[in-house]
């Protein structure tokens, strides 16, 4: 079994983010990491994350002519942007009645619409720098665990069609075989909008169109960040940085480099496993359309199938920060799960085992804007291919000088309290979403 994400076996090594990798899953191969790598010593903007958000950022503002560097002390893509379920999901990680409750019919659909502008743009994005990542409009489903949980769907599918305009399609227990081979579940809800997609080969696209445009990819740890008069100093293993402007693009690995971003996002582990190749016969029997699925749960599991007809089944089974030993936990979890959904996989061996991070906020919506004087965007919580994306464009635009107004701008974003970046607080979340899931 292999114990990085099955992702990284699909990319060339020859590209930007293949060679990167060989050291980690080939430990026998050159470190891709020189001793000569130097940052340039004075750039318009500097980013420090390549990931989705630092990589779609870098390209705009290099395309409108800034010169730009982007670190990273792992390297392109080597964060969630490689290691997520390529899963690109309509919506938000809040449900869309929580989005009217709390704020209004209309400032929920201002949100709503986002996150729908965010996979139209993403589909713009792939095609125009002719990315090939296997993106396709799957479509998702989402799996009631419990009667009740059928319930609030047909719920959700009249407030999304009332007001957000947004057409989904129920499927009955009774029916659901069509779209999932299981008696698991409760019904499902059918969003058609969805996209699947190889979240590595995409991050190595979006590295390379980054690239093209004349933006500069480092691999560098960046230790500190400090003001220079009107510009700021920038202290990394690759030498110091001048730049004007910085952006910070950590998401879930934010670290004492950016102290007022690591005091608002969450880090939490999400985890995967992935079976061996299924017989072409079991893979159509457990999901017919291929589409993207995740449950109803709180400690909700998410899966689907890759080109190869592997399952990748995920979940956040453990509210801890992920290492060797909670990968290790998670993945016995998790295959206990998805074994319990579907029994036919029994026999089927685990040949991937991975883990990642992605960062939460406190009211579980993402973030753009200006800390400090330093930009940020992050805080996808588990929504991040198209957001991060999106909010990275948005951000080098406002950047460069435009006046962006968006509802996920917000350069009073508050710190959470009696939190400075060590998430003490996680195994009291686990257990309340626990109970939750047993009482609801």
């Amino acid at each position: 079994m292999k114990d990085y994400p099955y992702w990284w076996d699909t990319v060339s090594e020859s590209s930007i983010f293949g060679s990167e990798l060989r050291a980690v899953t080939r430990p026998a191969a050159a470190d891709p990491q020189p001793a000569a790598v130097v940052a340039p010593r004075s750039v318009d903007v500097a980013i420090i994350g390549a990931g989705y958000t630092g990589l779609a950022a870098a390209r705009h503002l290099a395309t409108v002519g800034a010169s730009v560097v982007v670190l990273d002390r792992e390297g392109v893509g080597w964060g969630a942007s490689s290691r997520n379920g390529g899963q690109v999901l309509t919506g938000l990680k809040l449900d869309p009645a929580t989005l009217v409750a709390r704020y209004g019919a209309d400032g929920a659909r201002a949100l709503y619409d986002a996150s729908r502008q965010s996979v139209a743009r993403l589909e713009t994005l792939i095609a125009a720098e002719r990315i090939d990542c296997d993106y396709q409009r799957a479509g998702h489903i989402q799996a009631a665990w419990k009667k009740s949980h059928f319930a609030a769907l047909r719920d959700e599918q009249a407030l999304l069609a009332r007001v957000f305009d947004h057409r989904v399609e129920l499927v009955s227990r009774a029916e659901q075989r069509s779209e999932l081979g299981t008696d698991a579940y409760y019904g499902l809800l059918v969003d058609e909008r969805s996209g699947a997609i190889n979240p590595a080969r995409y991050v190595d696209g979006l590295a390379a169109a980054a690239a093209r445009a004349g933006a500069s990819l480092v691999r560098a740890g960046v230790a500190r960040v400090s003001p220079a008069g009107r510009r700021w100093m920038l202290t990394t293993t690759a030498g110091d940085v001048d730049a004007g402007d910085v952006l910070l693009a950590t998401n879930g690995y934010t670290d004492a480099a950016a102290p007022a971003l690591q005091r608002r996002f969450v880090p939490i582990g999400s985890y995967i496993v992935a079976t061996e190749p299924l017989p072409a016969a079991t893979a159509r029997a457990i999901l017919p359309r291929r589409r993207m699925v995740f449950d109803s749960k709180h400690y909700l599991y998410y899966f689907r199938l890759t080109a190869d007809c592997r399952l990748l089944f995920g979940g956040r089974v453990e509210f801890s920060r992920p290492g060797p030993e909670t990968t290790r936990r998670a993945a016995a979890s998790l295959r206990a799960g998805m074994i319990a959904i579907f029994p036919e996989l029994a026999a089927a061996s685990i040949d991937y085992t991975w883990s990642g991070r992605v960062a939460f906020t406190r009211d579980q919506m993402p973030r753009a804007g200006k800390l400090d004087g330093q930009y940020f965007a992050g805080g996808y919580c588990g929504h991040g291919v198209a957001m991060a994306t999106y909010l990275g464009e948005l951000i080098a635009r406002r950047i460069a000088g435009e006046p962006i107004e968006h509802p996920l701008f917000d350069d009073r974003f508050a710190p959470i309290p009696l939190y400075s970046g060590t998430p003490w607080f996680l195994p009291l979340v686990g257990a309340y979403y626990r109970v939750r899931d047993w009482l609801e």
